[in-house]
């Protein structure tokens, strides 16, 4: 099925859309300026989308996107979603929640976890990797140490300690003291004097 070709609007005149082309710093935005004043000044569209470097479908959808918006609409549109998830309000009430920290089984919290709580709580749908980008930006910090489970006994671990073999020993029974410190710096207290 063939697409109906779409007129050019002429609010801008063939030579006013040279000029802004020739001013335009986006080398894709200034293509699609070239080839809508290429078809004001009668190319035929095949000839101007070749030209532009593009099909003649993806023309007629500039000449749509022109004709409803101007130039502008011939920028290209950011993909995705925008850089903040939450509106500054939201973000307050994440960073309280955060700064809470999770309520039992979980003993700290994941990005899959805040996710979660992000959907629930402000009906919005994000990526993980979103939700670290948002946690870097309130200056939480990722956590890399094994967390504490709220039911251990300190104490029971440190008789357990007791009873493991050491991992190494602390001296090597081979070499006399005094290799042992015969690399880097030896290092003492001064006497203020310089030594001859």
């Amino acid at each position: 099925m063939g697409h109906k070709w779409v007129k050019v609007s002429e609010a801008l005149s063939a030579e006013e859309l040279r000029k802004l082309a020739r001013r335009e710093k986006n080398g894709r935005v200034s293509s699609r300026i070239f080839a809508l004043a290429n078809v004001l000044e009668g190319m035929s569209r095949d000839a101007a989308a070749r030209h532009a470097g593009m099909t003649r479908q993806t023309l007629c959808d500039w000449v749509h996107r022109y004709n409803h918006e101007g130039v502008a609409g011939l920028k290209d549109r950011a993909k995705g979603r925008p850089q903040r998830i939450l509106t500054p309000e939201q973000e307050a009430q994440f960073k309280e929640i955060v700064a809470k920290g999770p309520e039992l089984p979980l003993v700290r919290w994941r990005c899959a976890d805040l996710k979660a709580v992000i959907k629930e709580r402000f009906g919005v749908e994000c990526h993980e990797r979103s939700v670290g980008k948002l946690l870097r930006r309130l200056d939480f910090v990722r956590v890399s140490v094994r967390p504490r489970h709220p039911d251990s006994d300190p104490e029971a671990q440190e008789d357990f300690k007791k009873t493991l073999p050491p991992r190494w020993p602390k001296s090597c029974p081979n070499k006399p003291a005094e290799s042992r410190w015969s690399y880097g710096f030896k290092t003492k207290h001064g006497s203020g004097k310089r030594a001859r």
